[in-house]
């Protein structure tokens, strides 16, 4: 198995592949996200990526934001989230908790206060079910912003009211 920090540079790669430009390296994702595991390995082997099954495998049980997965047949793989191209994650409504968080850079918080919270270039806007994990988020764009989300009432009401905690890290 690869040492740890290449490991975090494969998986960082395979977020890049799976999630933004996956014609980068000439794979083909079918309309879910799902991209082949052996042509993968392959494109990413002939670019002097060293993947290996094992070392897929091992991204996707240890990669603790749960960033990949595989099918039920564990031919396949894809990103579970944040992607910029177009991909129908089947995901299927469930009750959200009382309240979401978003994290961000203070230097966004006007924007985000003018325009609501927006996906930009994403699917989806990216919202954590902890305060500690938004503001991990926040702190990787600057100083740290915590929007705190109300999304029961959100969904009770058909409306993004949110309130607003400020942390300073």
């Amino acid at each position: 198995m690869s040492n740890e920090r290449e490991i975090i540079r494969i998986s960082k790669y395979l977020s890049l592949v799976l999630r933004h430009k996956p014609d980068q390296i000439g794979l083909e994702l079918d309309s879910n996200g799902w991209a082949d595991i052996n042509i993968l390995i392959k494109k990413c082997n002939e670019l002097n990526i060293p993947l290996t099954l094992d070392i897929l495998k091992h991204i996707v049980e240890t990669n603790s934001k749960k960033r990949f997965a595989f099918n039920d047949q564990s031919d396949k793989i894809r990103a579970n989230q944040g992607h910029s191209i177009e991909v129908e994650l089947e995901l299927k409504p469930i009750e959200p908790p009382i309240a979401l968080y978003h994290g961000t850079a203070e230097r966004f918080v006007s924007s985000i206060l003018e325009t609501g919270l927006i996906k930009q270039q994403r699917q989806h806007v990216h919202l954590s079910s902890t305060f500690e994990t938004a503001l991990a988020v926040g702190r990787r764009h600057g100083r740290p912003f915590v929007f705190k989300i109300l999304a029961r009432k959100c969904l009770a009401t058909n409306t993004s009211s949110f309130y607003l905690i400020m942390v300073f890290g």
